[in-house]
């Protein structure tokens, strides 16, 4: 560990949903390709299905993702992350080949797809879920991409304003 840099820790034990971010490597763009998010999207809510976890919201972004999750049982977050993160690599770098054929050569296959670790934050009340949340939805609007967070398709903003499927079940697990 570096001097000075604080400890990273997941508080995993107490039930809370958790808002977690990670990362392109190196915060590239790669992510970019309308197909790519949507794959990652398909494969978010089969992940949650496998470690039988809730979503209350999500974006993903062209070099990075947010998420709300929740788990019955305390430490599913990290074996659920790890497993999203290592199936999403290995299909989403297979598929850059295809949606993105002149950017894929300048990246080195032996890159990983994701930068290591996540940074979960640990949600104790409605109010911090829901000022996540709103961070989140607003993140594609902030980065110039869309007008209005409902204009993304990549996220939960249309779920919530208009009641839309979003490829992933929501549910507010907040009262």
């Amino acid at each position: 560990m570096l001097i000075g840099m604080p400890l990273r820790r997941i508080y995993d034990a107490e039930r809370h949903a958790q808002f977690v971010t990670f990362s392109c490597y190196h915060r590239r763009r790669l992510l970019d390709h309308p197909r790519m998010r949507d794959e990652l999207v398909t494969l978010m809510s089969a992940k949650l299905a496998d470690y039988s976890g809730i979503c209350s919201g999500f974006v993903i972004m062209p070099d990075h993702v947010h998420a709300i999750v929740w788990f019955g049982e305390p430490g599913v977050l990290s074996r659920f992350m790890k497993s999203w993160k290592q199936t999403s690599s290995i299909m989403l770098k297979r598929m850059l080949r295809g949606v993105s054929p002149n950017y894929a050569p300048n990246i080195p296959a032996a890159e990983p797809f994701w930068q290591p670790k996540y940074f979960p934050f640990n949600l104790y009340s409605d109010a911090k879920a829901r000022e996540k949340l709103q961070y989140m939805h607003l993140n594609p609007v902030r980065a110039g991409l869309v007008e209005r967070p409902t204009d993304w398709k990549w996220s939960s903003a249309r779920h919530y304003e208009h009641g839309e499927d979003v490829g992933v079940p929501i549910e507010w697990i907040f009262s």
